[in-house]
């Protein structure tokens, strides 16, 4: 246990929670005291958690979305079909 630490923190829900439920940001000691409101403090929080979301879903990796043992299946199938290949050669 950790004495005699104060920490401000901002939890921000995730903008898409397929990836994350929340994001907990931890304050820097005197942000708010060098004149940032609590207003600006949480909208650049949001914006830090939107733009990590668009950076991890990029769009165009459709080779994310097939489940593995789709994976599985076509690797059976092409080592049969090199098998077979070899067989024949």
């Amino acid at each position: 246990m950790v004495k005699g630490i104060n920490k401000q923190v901002i939890v921000v829900k995730a903008p898409d929670p397929r990836l994350f439920e929340e994001a907990i940001f931890i304050l820097r000691e005197g942000a708010l005291a060098e004149g940032a409101s609590p207003e600006q403090v949480l909208k650049e929080a949001r914006q830090a958690a939107k733009s990590y979301v668009s950076r991890s879903t990029i769009p165009g990796k459709w080779f994310q979305a097939i489940p593995a043992p789709a994976y599985a299946a076509a690797g059976a199938l092409a080592a049969t079909a090199a098998w077979s290949l070899a067989l024949f050669f």
